[in-house]
């Protein structure tokens, strides 16, 4: 029988390791009760402060499952709800999305509970897109028994080969002794330092075996551990300090260029309170949008490939970059030699010693805790009094803001995908949590959307993953029960994980699912028009017989709407959103919208490409652009 965690005991919101030290004080109340394995994986993650779970049955997780529903059945919380509900979606892959939604969206680890063979293996994307986006999640996988391992038993793979180079860790658990460690020492190695995926290969008989309860312990990860120290040790001294404020104090034109690394260390507020005290405008990557509020003065909002022409003319003009959590990857610096080229300095912030000077030299650089180090650095200039004058910066901020726009053709019959972005945002006021698959219709959500608050945006950044949007709508409503959640779409990315639909009316979440359709893939399209003579190899043959709207309804939405007059889209959009229950609209778009900006493979920022509707300071045709390079 499992045993209820009593409700003043602390549940672990933080560092495993600092979970660690409290064990050490205080003795867990179900020490020394005898267990399955199976139950103490449940305990551990209740321990852990689980409240979710995503994942598909099969024979090989079958224990851990029926330990999960025992669980559940035995600790109801007071209004009848489970305290750890088991979500089950279409495919396992959806199950790695959604735990990347939660994630994303609550800042804790999400939890896959997956089968032995092609339930492991078909969570190999999600796991590594979690990796490419330093998002923290636990994948269990079920096992076939130890000694079956290695004789090609029934829906066995080979977790740790499959997994292991995609994966942040894998452990495989053979000796039962260590499976307390191995849970526990998953959700550190997951949650601290650069987050990532964890993933438990968890035999059968491992699952079945009984033994005693030790309620405490962590593997020795001493390698791993030291540099995690390391990092957490590694303050920013005075000296440091002061040479940064002389870098900024010799500046005329400073930048911050923010990456995902401000969110997932939780160091937005600190970034804010730096960029306000000391007057240095903020420009974000695709990843991380939200580490400023959009919509302040200060604030350029997203640059790079498809960034604002205003945040890439000013990395242009910079003479000063502050990297904070960001990679200088390729979306963002595809030819580094061109990126920030006005640049006397750049200094460079990372919780990851590989990625400093791995891109583009810098001439500064700290290894760290960003929240920490944020936070010194604040304090230091408060302290030292140092008050620069940007004054003459803010004013060229402002008027890139305002000569270079984002702008599209509004006198058209034909529904604009960006005025349908624009009529949400005027409605949820930049507080609502966007996800989204990937595409153009990726692109404008990051463009035309306000993002207020940190954790608001959810999409697939560094791998680029078709049918991320709607599993992680799921995962993050779950995560946000209480706030708005809509999953921007296109018709060629939910096809990938269209089954999600049927999760979302079966768990009754009020999510809002919106697919612009224009009836193909059409970020690939616009590329082979641009650079291949229009020729639309597999881009345009396969879109067009879906109906949404019926399978929308098959699948159990009330409300499932087709829009496809202009006259009709405030009105429309307004009765999606105020929809009570899951709410599903698909709107018909012009086919020939495209996305600009657009900076061409082998180009730099002042050589981007507009269109017609937004200005640039160099006219960039597609004979400028290199075409072999598809993205």
């Amino acid at each position: 029988m499992l045993l209820q965690w009593p409700r003043n005991w602390p549940t672990l919101r933080g560092s495993s390791s600092e979970f660690g030290l409290i064990m050490n004080q205080a003795t867990h109340p179900l020490k020394g009760k005898m267990m399955a394995g199976a139950e103490m994986v449940v305990q551990i993650l209740a321990d852990q402060g689980v409240d979710v779970i995503f994942g598909y049955s099969g024979g090989a997780i079958l224990p851990t499952y029926d330990a999960v529903f025992r669980y559940n059945a035995e600790h109801l919380n007071e209004d009848g709800s489970e305290p750890m509900p088991l979500i089950v979606p279409a495919n396992e892959q959806g199950a790695g999305f959604m735990a990347a939604g939660y994630a994303r969206a609550s800042g804790e680890v999400g939890v896959v509970m997956v089968t032995s063979g092609p339930g492991a293996t078909n969570t190999v994307t999600p796991v590594r897109d979690c990796m490419a986006d330093s998002t923290p999640i636990v994948v269990i996988c079920g096992q076939v028994p130890t000694q079956a391992i290695g004789t090609d038993a029934f829906q066995e793979a080979p977790v740790n080969s499959c997994l292991g180079s995609v994966a942040k860790h894998t452990f495989l658990v053979t000796d039962p002794e260590k499976l307390e460690s191995t849970l526990r020492t998953a959700f550190e190695i997951a949650r601290t330092g650069r987050p990532g995926p964890v993933v438990i290969d968890l035999p059968k008989d491992v699952q079945n075996w009984t033994g005693t309860f030790r309620g405490t312990g962590l593997l020795p990860i001493p390698g791993y551990r030291q540099r995690l120290y390391a990092a957490r040790d590694n303050l920013l001294d005075d000296r440091k300090c002061a040479s940064f404020f002389g870098m900024l104090q010799a500046s005329k034109r400073p930048l911050i260029y923010a990456g995902g690394g401000v969110i997932n260390g939780n160091a937005a507020e600190e970034l804010r309170m730096l960029s306000d005290k000391f007057g240095i405008p903020v420009t974000t990557t695709l990843m991380g949008i939200g580490a400023v509020d959009t919509t302040l003065p200060l604030s350029l909002h997203m640059l790079g490939m498809h960034g604002l022409a205003s945040a890439n003319y000013a990395v242009e003009d910079c003479d000063f970059l502050i990297a904070l959590g960001a990679r200088f990857d390729d979306r963002v610096a595809g030819v580094p030699d061109k990126f920030a080229p006005r640049a006397r300095r750049i200094a460079q912030f990372d919780i990851d010693p590989s990625e400093i000077d791995k891109v583009k030299t810098v001439d500064w650089s700290h290894v760290g805790v960003l929240k920490q180090d944020l936070q010194a650095l604040y304090e230091y200039g408060v302290k030292h009094r140092i008050e620069p004058d940007f004054s003459e910066w803010h004013e060229e901020i402002a008027e890139l803001k305002k000569t270079y726009a984002l702008n599209y053709d509004r006198e058209s019959e034909l529904i604009q995908p960006y005025a349908v972005i624009e009529a949400i945002n005027d409605i949820t006021g930049g507080d609502a949590i966007i996800s989204t698959g990937v595409g153009q219709h990726q692109m404008w959500a990051a463009q035309y959307f306000d993002y207020k608050h940190p954790r608001l945006w959810l999409t697939s950044g560094s791998m680029g993953t078709m049918g991320f949007g709607l599993p992680a709508a799921i995962g993050a409503q779950f995560a946000a029960q209480d706030h708005l959640v809509i999953d921007i779409d296109g018709d060629a990315s939910i096809r990938m994980n269209i089954g999600e639909l049927e999760t979302a009316t079966t768990y009754d979440l009020p999510v809002k699912v919106l697919v612009m359709n224009n009836f193909g893939d059409g970020m690939v399209r616009q590329w082979q028009k641009l650079f291949y003579g229009g020729r639309l190899s597999a881009s345009d043959k396969s879109l067009h017989r879906k109906d949404f709207i019926k399978t929308a309804q098959a699948d159990g939405f009330e409300y499932a709407v087709r829009l496809d007059e202009r006259k009709d889209l405030e009105t429309v959009v307004r009765e999606w959103l105020d929809f009570p229950g899951p709410a599903f609209l698909e709107v018909i778009i012009d086919r020939e919208a495209v996305v600009y900006p657009m900076v061409g493979p082998g180009l730099s920022y002042d050589q981007m490409i507009t269109g017609d509707y937004i200005p640039n300071r160099v006219k960039t045709t597609k004979e400028d652009i290199d075409g072999s390079s598809m993205f």
